[in-house]
């Protein structure tokens, strides 16, 4: 029980350092920007209760918006995609699926995996990039930044997922 906590408070530094230290200051085109740090909250076991949940959501974007000096917005949209996270993952996981697995290609599938990523980034970057903007007056470019950072996002996640396989 002590080794779990201690490999997610692991991950759960290395991600949030990765994305302050690193992953903050690369926009791609001035548009894609990839939230690596989310792939805390989406690889947590789906035993985990969603207040426990939502606590983890809840510091990890807090985290991340102390170092980056955005005033709890990644903390709002963590904590609606650990809200939602249940929910997405009983959407794309097989029926025969145990009560307690960590998300991955190997436990729910690949094509499952896949959609479960994309459905949890895009929530999360909708409700991120749209606190930011707090504005629909530039809806297109909202919109580009919000499909070029999920898809940027799903596809580091994916070839993390992809090494670790």
């Amino acid at each position: 029980m002590v080794y779990v906590y201690i490999k997610r408070f692991a991950w759960f530094i290395g991600l949030v350092l990765l994305q302050v230290l690193v992953l903050n200051y690369i926009h791609i085109a001035g548009y894609a920007t990839p939230f690596l740090y989310i792939y805390f909250i989406l690889k947590l076991d789906t035993g985990v209760s969603r207040n426990e949940l939502m606590l983890w959501g809840f510091f990890l974007g807090l985290s991340v918006d102390i170092f980056s000096n955005t005033p709890g917005m990644n903390a709002a949209a963590t904590v609606l995609l650990a809200f939602a996270r249940p929910f997405i993952f009983r959407l794309f996981s097989p029926r025969d699926t145990f009560d307690d697995v960590e998300p991955s290609f190997k436990s729910i599938g690949i094509s499952s995996f896949i959609k479960y990523v994309v459905a949890g980034v895009l929530l999360h970057h909708t409700a991120l990039l749209t606190l930011e903007a707090f504005s629909f007056f530039d809806l297109p470019v909202l919109l580009l930044k919000i499909i070029t950072s999920s898809l940027l996002t799903t596809l580091c996640i994916l070839g993390i997922e992809g090494i670790r396989k």
